[in-house]
Formats: structure tokens, sequence, C-alpha cells
């Protein structure tokens, strides 16, 4: 097995923190590990959390989101419970500085006359490939957006990954189709949004889980809205992943070789 530093890379909250979309998870599971492993974790590790912190903090300005701000601040919360008294005062001062940051680019975003907009159709393609947690945030970010989020076509694409194809005559979604295919077979009167609600409500996969995966043949932490470890198991490969909630992701990182 994998040591606790080896399984905290294969997070990859770096390159999470890095993209506007995924910024207010990613420093959501950060909080979740400060408060609940950090004190335990060993100290390479320790510095690392210590080096995202700063860099969450540090990107803050450029997520011009509500989301993100409230993320941010969840995250200093958590560092204000948990880092020493050393790292936890350099920290808090890094964070007053990227929210006034934060709050000065917001301003003058929201000022901006004739901003240049992605067309809906490009949004939906580039939707199409984001996880559930993802989909949300991306429909925070502004109108156009939440617009193109809010897609039929991208619920169906949520609903059949998490519980499998609907019991109705729909079309199965793959990754072979297209939007055009979507819009001429899907049916109408379905609304997949509410539809996943309520499936993803009435099911222990959105109670106790927050879009990650562990894979037990390789030691692979995954995004489970995925179904897929990065490496070949040959045909049962998915049935590998099982569902994580973030206080087992705390548990998983604290293990020992």
């Amino acid at each position: 097995m994998s040591n606790p530093l080896e399984r905290y890379h294969k997070l990859s909250l770096i390159d999470s923190l890095a993209k506007s979309y995924s910024y207010p998870l990613a420093c959501k599971e950060l909080s979740f590990l400060i408060r609940g492993a950090f004190i335990k974790l060993p100290k390479n590790l320790q510095s690392l959390i210590y080096q995202h912190i700063i860099t969450a903090f540090h990107l803050l300005p450029e997520m011009q989101t509500s989301s993100a701000a409230s993320a941010a601040r969840l995250l200093a919360q958590a560092v204000e419970a948990a880092l020493p008294k050393q790292k936890r005062n350099s920290v808090i001062v890094e964070y007053k500085k990227a929210m006034v940051v934060h709050k000065r680019r917001s301003k003058a975003h929201q000022e901006e006359k004739g901003s240049c907009q992605l067309p809906q159709d490009v949004l939906l393609h580039i939707f199409r490939f984001l996880d559930v947690q993802s989909l949300g945030s991306a429909g925070l970010v502004c109108r156009s957006w939440n617009v193109a989020a809010d897609d039929e076509y991208l619920w169906q694409l949520q609903y059949t990954t998490f519980f499998g194809c609907p019991d109705n005559n729909s079309k199965p979604i793959n990754d072979k189709d297209s939007e055009d295919d979507f819009a001429s077979s899907s049916t109408p009167h379905v609304d997949w949004k509410e539809e996943f609600k309520k499936a993803y409500v009435g099911n222990s996969l959105g109670r106790n889980t927050c879009g990650r995966g562990y894979c037990k043949h390789c030691d692979t932490i995954v995004s489970f809205s995925t179904l897929r470890c990065t490496n070949d198991h040959g045909r049962n490969k998915n049935k590998q992943i099982k569902p994580l909630s973030i206080n087992q992701i705390v548990k998983l990182i604290q293990m020992k070789t």
C-alpha cells in the first residue's frame, strides 16, 4: 500500500485549485483534511499541505465567484482551528490579502460592459466532461454558465453515470452520442435535473460521497463520477471503484504503509 504522501498526491488538489469550477470542492477537501488529520500527518505531508493552502489563497483573486470566496473562508476557518500558531498566523495574513484583492476584482468585473461570452453550444460541449460537483459549481459563475449548466442533456449524462440507464424508453447516452443526437432522440417531458436530484437524495451515494472513489485493486483515489480507474484492470476494472466520503478520504490519507 502507498504511504500518506503518495495517497495525498493522488487527490490532485493542486490541479483542482487552479480551475474555477473545481476550486470550491478542492478547498472543502483541504479543510476536512486540516481539521481531521493535519497534526497526525508526517512532517513532509504537513509541509506540502501548508504550501497548498497558501496556493489556494494566492489563487482566490482569480476565482470571480461567491462560491470560491465561501470555500476560501471555510479553509481559513479550518486553518485557525487546526494549524500551529506560527503557521496559522502567516496563512491568515495571506487569506486576508487575497480577500481584499478578490473583492476589488469582483467589483471591477461587475462594472465591465460588453464582456465576451462563449457560445452556449461551446459551453455545453465543455460541461459534458465535468463531474456533478464541478457542474454545480460552474452554474454559479455567471448567467450564461448557469443556463448551460442546467441543460437537460448534461443532467441525463449525470443520471446515467451515477444510476445507470433510466427505466424508460429514452436512449442511453454514451461517449459516441453527440448533442444533436440527444436533441432528436431524448424524451422531452423528462426533467433530468429533477430526476437526478430525487435519485441522488434518496441514494446512499448522494448522502455519503464527495465525488471521489477508491480503487482497491491498485490503491488509487479517483473521481468517482467517472466510475473509472486510470489503471487498466481488465473488463471488471470499474467494479473495483468504491465511493468515498470526505471523512473516509481523511482516514485513508492517515493510513500508514
